[in-house]
């Protein structure tokens, strides 16, 4: 039986209070593959330098930049041929072809003798080391000036450590609500400290498009403003007729040389930037921009102000797949992700049963006979005799899903959707993101295709975090503990369908996320959690034991301002 949660925090804090020296070798998170703590401490001073050459250097150049401010030490990058005193009074950053077995974002740190060295076979490895080497430091040293009286000194131990799966992700959703470019790159400073590596950036939606596309300008000079946004307590659909506004204009984009910016801040930290342009549904902002994209081009829309999943729905014609084709070259120049993510989710098909057009493609590419009406569509029932979407829909959507997926692989780009890219038959080249609960994600396994693993049920931080007064949320409940729990590995693969599944991730969506403030309060501890879920053995991790190094961790979120939510309970708005 699972001990509550509130034992576990006590029993946790008893022992911490028993062990101070334990704690600073051990309130690393995400923890650590292997750790041993030996007597002593290794002191970084004024004649400390950093030991680096050739593809090492550049993160030492990020090591330096991390700890000079507080500890203002002068920290000196030489090469490894120009030491002295036999290693002493060192940081040495060593890329080593023969650690291979760490894997590629694995490492080896030992503090000893008056020197740290890191070692491993790849530059990601040596970064994930020097996150560590900064929690083993004191707080202050995230600070961004001089902290006095301070000693700067770490516990003699030797870490190996790799991770779990290779994809460890974080989620945000800029479509329904803009967030500011400094906002994002805060974001991933604070993956690259948890180890995260994938930067997932949801860029299109319903209620607005915030990537800027040279060749279709209305995309945001008209997409990516709404005139008005719901009021909370209206949003949901029974509300349908009598919604109330806040009659306040919002929007905003991202230039394509402010999305390089940011691609270029996440590479020095290692991240990926993987974009989402939504197709064929979430589409209700391109098409109010250019309503020939729509099934019915002569019916004006609006961008969506208000949350839902709205009816506009991309036409099926071969303009709007090229359309789509020049928006994802656009898209690959500006982001060299391997994966382009294109949603897929919740399309509804109820415009495409009622379009000519519609109908005339699934003629001709056989997914109903040559007689099909329009009407057969519409009254179309299930074995159950209810009234359901017609069989042909779905082969509809996959197959406006396989033109992009085969124009994704021409370009050398792998195509990512959600759940729903599995309707009506999966693409060939696609990978899954699993966010209906785990299934779509085990049969694509199955079938030897990749898989990231995002269920809503443990992964979305849009839910709330505790019943009581916490701030409005669009409903569900995920408090840390149930992040923290989760198994990204299904049950029932065998050892090759395993190497499927790449990883997790958390999403934040942001219909009542509309401040920087109010996104890291539902973010933070929660990804926190989910990081160590994502890079840590399933046998290193115990909730009892997490909650204390994480009480620790919070002090370091303090220092960088992050707006967590508290653990003890403390129900505050974001400031």
């Amino acid at each position: 039986m699972r001990q509550r949660i509130s034992l576990r925090l006590a029993f946790q804090l008893a022992l911490l209070a028993l062990a101070p020296a334990f704690l600073a070798a051990q309130d690393l998170i995400p923890v650590p593959s292997q750790m041993k703590v030996s007597g002593g401490r290794v002191v970084l001073g004024p004649a400390t330098r950093l030991v680096a050459e050739g593809d090492a250097r550049p993160v030492a150049e990020r090591l330096r930049a991390y700890l000079q401010p507080a500890t203002g030490l002068p920290l000196a990058i030489q090469e490894r041929g120009r030491e002295k005193q036999g290693g002493r009074d060192a940081v040495l950053l060593t890329l080593d072809p023969e650690a291979s077995a760490l894997g590629p974002e694995g490492y080896r740190l030992e503090a000893a003798d008056g020197r740290i060295e890191i070692r491993a076979p790849k530059p990601a490895g040596l970064f994930y080391g020097i996150q560590t080497l900064r929690q083993l430091l004191s707080r202050e040293v995230f600070r961004q000036a001089k902290a006095d009286g301070v000693s700067w000194s770490v516990p003699a131990c030797v870490i190996e450590d790799r991770p779990r799966f290779p994809w460890r992700g974080s989620h945000l959703d800029v479509g329904r609500h803009f967030l500011p470019k400094d906002f994002i790159k805060k974001h991933l400073d604070l993956m690259a400290l948890h180890k995260l590596n994938v930067f997932h950036w949801h860029l299109t939606e319903d209620q607005g498009w915030r990537l800027e596309i040279k060749k279709y300008p209305k995309l945001t000079e008209v997409g990516a403003w709404r005139k008005e946004t719901v009021l909370p307590v209206y949003w949901k659909a029974d509300f349908a007729g009598q919604r109330l506004f806040d009659g306040t204009p919002h929007g905003g984009f991202y230039t394509q040389e402010d999305a390089k910016e940011i691609v270029a801040y996440a590479a020095e930290r290692f991240i990926t930037v993987v974009p989402e342009i939504e197709m064929p549904g979430h589409s209700t902002a391109a098409i109010a921009a250019y309503p020939e994209l729509g099934n019915f081009p002569d019916r004006k829309v609006e961008v969506g102000t208000a949350w839902g999943v709205f009816r506009s729905t991309y036409g099926v014609e071969d303009s709007n797949i090229q359309f789509l084709k020049d928006v994802l070259d656009e898209v690959m120049a500006v982001f060299p992700s391997t994966t382009i993510h294109i949603g897929g989710d919740e399309c509804p098909k109820s415009e495409w049963a009622r379009s000519e057009r519609a109908l005339a493609r699934m003629k001709r590419e056989g997914m109903v006979p040559a007689t099909a009406t329009l009407a057969d569509l519409q009254a179309y029932r299930n074995e159950k005799g209810e009234l359901a979407e017609h069989p042909a829909l779905h082969k509809l959507q996959a197959w406006f899903i396989r033109q992009v997926d085969a124009y994704l692989a021409s370009k050398g780009r792998r195509l990512m959707g959600w759940s729903e890219i599995l309707e009506g038959g999966l693409a060939p080249n696609a990978a899954v993101m699993s966010w209906l609960g785990e299934d779509a994600g085990i049969q694509a396994a199955k079938a030897g295709h990749d898989v990231v693993m995002a269920p809503e049920s443990h992964t979305y931080f849009d839910y709330y975090q505790a019943k009581g007064n916490e701030p409005l949320a669009i409903g569900g409940f995920t408090p840390l503990e149930k992040a923290y729990g989760y198994d990204p590995m299904p049950a029932g693969l065998d050892a090759a369908q395993q190497r499927h599944i790449l990883g997790v991730q958390g999403q934040l969506w942001t219909e009542f996320v509309s401040t920087p403030a109010k996104a890291e309060y539902m973010i933070w501890p929660r990804l926190a959690a989910l990081a160590e879920v994502g890079w840590s053995p399933k046998g290193k991790r115990d909730p009892r034991e997490f909650l204390g190094r994480l009480r620790v961790h919070l002090k370091r979120l303090d220092v960088l301002a992050v707006n967590y939510r508290p653990l003890d309970g403390a129900q505050s708005l974001p400031r």
